[in-house]
């Protein structure tokens, strides 16, 4: 007797169902609505309820774990990362951690935890620089909000029974650590899953009428209504910023979010064109959206954001894509915007690493187009 075929979408069985009854995101621009129906974002529900689990006080930041449900899957986690003794109201920041090969985690990379799975601690130290990126941002003054998003960490699929396309190129990754005498930990297991999954979750998008990135632009944008909810947060004065797959999530939502006043992309900008032929095969399907050229190129996507002003950071030998393309959006960007103080790009030397340099230029850049005052060290006398 033949086996009954596991679901290849464990843990969102509810998924195909909420998108059939919410098809379609309603953006507040024109512009913002072709990109969204372009990636096909689905309708939000009410605001989520948002429950606090425990909150704690150190190295001069207050941190609380959050969570909230989605329309369907598994519930979101995320944390609220603020300076401690800050009152507020704080100008709020949405900090959107990559892809990196690594489903298993998802936000915790980007906060400093009081103890951190290996697998995020591995992503700060070889993507980051050592640094918990969220964390930073809220000790300059922010209310920083770090959350999981679709297909990552809390919100990822199940794939302890996973579908029959996936085990097999699984068993085979397997076998490969067997012959190098590796012993996998929980987390490599899933990420090696997880990675040949991801075609099936592009393919189940596709079918529904969304993509990967389309759905990971849902809950980017639900968690910018949560943090614009919350307490001690100036809901008109909101950024984003993000690194790799997470600075396509910035570049996404401050195209579709009317809210975005700042939005930080690093190491994510170039052309569709450059990357053909050599460098597809170097990103995911979160990059990778099909016919979004008919909007025309990524830096132009930035002319569909309504407020927001941007900061492009390139590393100029970053492994993922071509210095030429980079140059060329760079200067793309410079021409759309040319007379205003919508751009700012810098070109850095070095790979895909988001380094303490370019973070710390980053952090200026958020602090200065969102007016942060300094936080305020006692030891330095009066302010």
């Amino acid at each position: 007797m033949t086996p009954a075929r596991p679901s290849a979408i464990a843990g969102y069985d509810d998924w195909p169902a909420y998108v059939r009854s919410n098809p379609r995101h309603q953006a507040s621009t024109a512009a913002a609505q072709e990109l969204s129906d372009a990636l096909g974002v689905p309708g939000a529900g009410a605001l989520p309820e948002v429950r606090v689990h425990w909150e704690e006080t150190y190295d001069g930041a207050t941190t609380s774990q959050l969570s909230w449900q989605l329309g369907f899957g598994p519930r979101t986690t995320g944390w609220l990362v603020r300076p401690a003794g800050r009152p507020g109201p704080l100008p709020g920041v949405l900090a959107l951690h990559c892809h990196g090969g690594n489903k298993f985690g998802g936000a915790d990379r980007l906060v400093d935890l009081p103890e951190s799975h290996p697998s995020a601690a591995a992503a700060r130290a070889g993507l980051y620089d050592g640094r918990a990126l969220a964390t930073d941002i809220a000790r300059r003054g922010f209310a920083v909000l770090a959350h999981d998003s679709f297909a990552w960490g809390s919100r990822r699929f199940d794939l302890s029974t996973p579908p029959w396309r996936t085990a097999s190129a699984a068993a085979a990754r397997h076998a490969q650590w067997r012959e190098d005498g590796v012993v996998p930990t929980d987390a490599d297991q899933y990420n090696a899953a997880a990675g040949f999954h991801e075609d099936t979750v592009a393919k189940a998008a596709g079918l529904l009428g969304t993509s990967l990135a389309g759905m990971v632009a849902y809950d980017d944008l639900a968690a910018m209504e949560v943090l614009a909810a919350l307490p001690g947060v100036d809901p008109e004065n909101l950024g984003c910023i993000g690194f790799s797959g997470g600075a396509g999530r910035s570049l996404a939502l401050a195209a579709l979010s009317p809210r975005i006043r700042a939005a930080v992309v690093t190491c994510m900008m170039t052309t569709f064109e450059s990357l053909f032929p050599a460098y597809l095969d170097a990103h995911s399907w979160l990059l990778q959206t099909p016919g979004l050229w008919k909007l025309g190129d990524w830096p132009e996507l930035t002319g569909r954001s309504p407020a927001a002003r941007f900061l492009v950071q390139y590393a100029l030998a970053d492994e993922l894509f071509p210095e030429d393309g980079m140059r060329q959006a760079h200067h793309l960007l410079e021409s759309l915007h040319a007379g205003t103080d919508k751009y700012t790009g810098t070109l850095w030397p070095g790979g895909h690493v988001f380094t303490g340099p370019m973070q710390d230029e980053a952090l200026d850049f958020l602090a200065h187009t969102l007016a942060v005052r300094p936080v305020h060290n006692p030891s330095q006398g009066p302010s």
